[in-house]
């Protein structure tokens, strides 16, 4: 049984990440033709395919897929395991930007266990919406951001997660059954918003916005009070309220991309570590994304 060297699978996955052999390469500190070579080291070890020759954009065969997920979790248990016994070697500060709701599900848990490997390290975490955040970035306020991602065609980021996107209202009251639809949103430029803005438009269904918050709080309990319905990534749905789907009268909303933005010029050892923990930790909460939101009652149920 052949032993897998964690470097092919570390630069497997940031071609995985990157889309692209040379952009893999760039962020591994090698050549386009040495990512090649690795790639192809890996195929020969495994006697599988990994990705999809000829196509202009790198595609995981079935075998590749399954491999990703294989490795994210050898990776994260190899890094959780260097960085507990080397502690604590990596020092610094990060400035992380993030969407409110990830700050308020997601993001406590994982930031948590990387302050607990590496303490050395002061992590400042700022709240704002997607696009906001993209924008102070490229100011220089960031050194990391995580966002949403609208735009499929669009690059930029790593790919950390694929949400799907989910309606709810409160659990106690009606008003996604009346007409004009009430709706609970941010301003703009929130994704949420948008999305539900353009496809009610294509419906032609009346709606209006009864409550509007740039806090995720303060959304969720305006839901819960029955003031409207609004939109949500799966796995940052709360407990006390319910979905509601296409049997209720609501279509499918498809999924949006969470993505990891870094700053290539800015990047610092204790840069580098949280983004690694924050791409490992994200691709290895299957489970837990599975059932995140568990306490919310699906209409109709």
């Amino acid at each position: 049984m052949p032993n897998i060297p964690t470097e092919l699978l570390r630069t497997f996955l940031k071609a995985v990440e990157t889309g692209s052999f040379t952009r893999a390469g760039e962020v591994v500190g090698r050549t386009q033709s040495a990512v090649s070579l690795q790639i192809r080291r890996l195929e020969e070890l495994l006697d599988a395919p990994l990705f999809v020759r000829g196509t202009h954009r790198v595609k995981l065969t079935e075998e590749g897929t399954t491999l990703a997920g294989y490795a994210r979790r050898m990776l994260a248990l190899n890094d959780e395991a260097v960085s507990s016994l080397r502690r604590p070697k990596v020092a610094g500060s990060v400035r992380l930007g993030a969407p409110h709701e990830y700050t308020a599900s997601l993001l406590p848990v994982i930031l948590g266990k990387f302050a607990q490997a590496h303490p050395g390290v002061m992590l400042e975490v700022t709240c704002d919406l997607s696009k906001n955040l993209l924008a102070r970035q490229e100011k220089g306020e960031f050194d990391l951001v995580i966002a949403l991602h609208d735009d499929p065609e669009e690059r930029g980021g790593n790919k950390v997660l694929t949400e799907p996107l989910v309606w709810i209202t409160s659990m106690d009251h009606e008003r996604h059954t009346q007409r004009p639809l009430s709706l609970v949103v941010a301003p703009p430029p929130c994704i949420y918003r948008n999305r539900v803005l353009q496809t009610l438009g294509r419906q032609q269904r009346a709606w209006r916005i009864a409550y509007m918050s740039s806090s995720y709080s303060g959304i969720i309990a305006a839901v819960r009070a029955g003031l409207g319905v609004t939109l949500l990534a799966g796995s940052t749905v709360p407990e006390g309220v319910r979905t509601l789907g296409e049997r209720d009268g609501f279509p499918a909303m498809g999924q949006l991309d969470v993505r990891l933005y870094e700053r290539p010029e800015a990047t610092t050892e204790a840069v580098r570590c949280l983004a690694d923990y924050i791409t490992s930790s994200f691709a290895t909460s299957d489970t837990a994304l599975a059932t995140a939101g568990s306490g919310a009652h699906v209409a109709g149920e």
